[in-house]
């Protein structure tokens, strides 16, 4: 008599290997969602107190929540920018921000214009310690040109303003004779 063969069991079947499989796929599934939690930026920012995970440049900074903050109204000389020359006191301006935001403790307070974001996704901010504006202040240093023709407030804009007029009075930074020298050597 023949016996009725079994077909042989599919590696699948074992439970074991089952249960191989099912914590594979908890592993993955855990670390497409923890990734997902962790590094995405948040697409929306209250004012308030944030904490800063890296100063980037003299105008851009990494909030620990992932967003990118770009300063509102102003503009730093580059000093990280692809394919782009360090230019004259962008250094300096990147040590001035790094230097507010160590005093603050790395926690600055945002408030914002009308325009939330710029074209790159970076969110567009006024950032304070105390009464102090790092906005104002750098440009203040002569480490920033105010930008006006941007969608914030009038009392801001004369804020600014005030701060770059005084700057190049005082012939501070980008201002001095020797931003001149700096930008025309080699």
């Amino acid at each position: 008599m023949n016996a009725v063969q079994k077909p042989p069991r599919r590696y699948w079947h074992e439970p074991r290997a089952l249960a191989l499989w099912l914590l594979c796929l908890l592993l993955v599934l855990w670390r497409v969602y923890h990734a997902s939690v962790v590094d995405a930026a948040p697409e929306l920012l209250e004012e308030g107190i944030y904490e800063v995970r890296r100063v980037i440049d003299g105008d851009t900074l990494l909030l620990s929540s992932g967003a990118r903050l770009r300063l509102q109204g102003i503009d730093t000389p580059e000093t990280v920018r692809e394919d782009y020359p360090i230019e004259a006191w962008g250094p300096e301006a990147r040590k001035f921000t790094s230097d507010f935001v160590d005093r603050a403790g790395r926690r600055v307070r945002l408030t914002f214009g009308l325009e939330r974001k710029d074209r790159h996704e970076r969110f567009l901010a006024f950032v304070w310690h105390g009464d102090a504006m790092l906005n104002e202040e750098l440009v203040r240093a002569g480490l920033a040109h105010a930008w006006l023709g941007y969608r914030y407030s009038g009392t801001m804009k004369r804020r600014l303003e005030r701060a770059q007029d005084e700057a190049r009075r005082a012939g501070r930074g980008i201002w001095s004779n020797s931003a001149t020298l700096k930008s025309n050597s080699p």
